[in-house]
């Protein structure tokens, strides 16, 4: 196990290096300078240069590279160059909206996703069966951004149960922030609940064909016992790899919807922080979700070695 680990280990600082590289090269070449974008195009070119020195842009690319990875590694993600404050206390601010936001639109998923193909998979090739394939197939198609709108103008403007967007902020109080997170959480959810279905489904029609089971209903179960005592908790493996992955997916995918909601979170920074050329910015907040993404899929490889010690005899 400790060898297994060590290699996932080793592939993850790869993986984070290499990330690092190219999400920095490819911000760097971007066209627009930060410093003329923020004076102005009619600046002067030494208040231009000024602020450039101010900026730290005037270094090589190397030379800045190394100081924004050795600063992330120290927990200093550099000053945004619009705000002037400490990029990290800008993250840490925003999360406090996104990452509530992404657990509950799990939550959601989950508490969809699972029943639902669990439906579908003791039910197969009936009505029910194809009424959820019908409709998880609806939810990967549509674009959650036009489902965000239909939502507000349904719930919020029609018939004002919710509010159309903004965040109250938590001093106001737990459940008036969830209320506001309701409609944002639900639009995040569905197309991942329909991928969860489409993916216990599978999983479970194929554990469902095993000789355990049937020898599970040899001893006097029924069909929903076997189903429930033996199937599903074997059918549950590559689920929990979805369920880790849309964890960061569903903290990196909502700069749509936080864009739609006017939620302050971290895709509606990385948004800000493009249109203003903000560059350590968008560099230090893509950098932080490709991080969580690469680790969550660390610690999902090391709960399937755990879980199945084939893994790790072929390490």
């Amino acid at each position: 196990m400790l060898r297994y680990a060590l290699k996932r280990f080793l592939s993850l600082v790869l993986s984070l290096a290499v990330a690092s590289l190219i999400i920095f090269f490819v911000i760097e070449i971007a066209p627009g300078d930060p410093a003329t974008f923020m004076l102005g195009i009619n600046a002067q070119e030494d208040t231009v240069a000024a602020l450039r020195e101010e900026l730290g842009l005037n270094g090589t690319k190397l030379s800045r590279y190394l100081s924004w990875v050795s600063g992330m590694l120290t927990g200093d993600f550099g000053t945004s160059y619009t705000y002037r404050t400490p990029v990290a206390q800008m993250v840490a601010d925003r999360l406090k909206v996104s990452l509530p936001l992404a657990i509950f639109g799990l939550l959601l998923s989950v508490l969809i996703g699972i029943p639902a193909g669990i439906y579908a998979a003791t039910r197969r090739g009936k009505g029910g069966d194809i009424a959820v394939m019908g409709a998880t197939q609806l939810g990967v198609a549509v674009p959650n951004f036009w489902f965000a709108m239909m939502l507000v103008l349904l719930f919020a403007i029609k018939l004002r149960w919710f509010g159309a967007g903004g965040f109250p902020g938590w001093d106001k109080g737990f459940w008036v922030c969830l209320h506001a997170l309701t409609l944002p959480a639900i639009c995040l959810a569905l197309p991942q609940a329909a991928i969860l279905a489409r993916v216990m489904r599978s999983s479970l029609l194929d554990v469902l064909g095993e000789d355990f089971m049937r020898t599970a209903r040899a001893k006097g179960l029924t069909h929903l016992q076997a189903v429930w005592r033996h199937g599903v908790r074997n059918a549950f493996i590559p689920v929990l790899t979805i369920i880790g992955l849309q964890i960061a997916f569903l903290l990196a995918g909502a700069i749509i919807i936080e864009q739609v909601f006017y939620l302050p979170g971290l895709g509606r920074l990385i948004f800000q922080s493009i249109n203003a050329r903000d560059l350590i910015v968008v560099e230090s907040v893509v950098m932080l979700l490709v991080f969580s993404v690469i680790v969550v899929n660390f610690l999902v490889d090391l709960a399937y070695a755990a879980v199945d010690p084939r893994l790790r005899s072929r390490e």
